[in-house]
């Protein structure tokens, strides 16, 4: 049984050995800090398998990344983000998310009294409002004005009338832009 060739990167110059280390230290872009230490391995003559086990991804990503490397250079380390998922946001959504943001949870019928990212998530997917990651929620309520104040106060009164008509109450979700506010306590 004869043994595959090994895949290398081209040979490396001192200055992109040093492009790599500095991409390697100091990216803050997984990716193309992922992509990069392939990179450096490869120019090490690390093998693909040897390098696929240390960063824990298949051995057909180490070949595909040596490969465009090798054709393309340092524009191979940069990702390409798709926005296939921009489309999927729609405007009655974003108003299911408002609505609930201006009750409380207990209201409701949740256990918890205070919104968070990751509870109004579980909330609109549970409701199959919606299923995205809390990064992009908190993307989205960003864009629609939507700011959040931590709570000031360890308990939480039961009784309802306890602010004043039109002051946000301790940990309350303000939003400038719009006009609108809800509860969160």
């Amino acid at each position: 049984m004869t043994r595959k060739p090994g895949v290398f990167v081209r040979a490396v110059s001192p200055e992109e050995g040093r492009r790599l280390r500095q991409i390697t230290r100091r990216s803050k872009q997984p990716v193309r800090m992922r992509r990069a230490i392939v990179v450096m391995a490869s120019a090490q003559r690390q093998p693909v398998p040897a390098i696929a086990r240390l960063m824990q991804v298949s051995e057909a990503y180490v070949r595909q990344v040596i490969h465009e490397f090798n054709e393309r250079g340092f524009e191979v380390l940069d990702p390409k983000w798709s926005g296939a998922g921009r489309g999927k946001w729609i405007g009655w959504r974003v108003n299911a998310s408002l609505v609930l943001l201006g009750a409380a949870p207990r209201d409701l019928g949740w256990p918890f009294s205070t919104w968070s990212l990751s509870k109004l998530r579980e909330v609109l997917a549970t409701n199959g409002i919606a299923e995205i990651g809390r990064a992009t929620l908190r993307k989205i309520l960003k864009a629609e004005g939507v700011s959040w104040q931590a709570v000031k106060t360890w308990k939480a009164g039961r009784d309802p009338g306890i602010h004043c008509e039109g002051e946000p109450c301790p940990g309350s979700l303000r939003s400038s832009a719009r006009g609108r506010r809800g509860r969160l306590c």
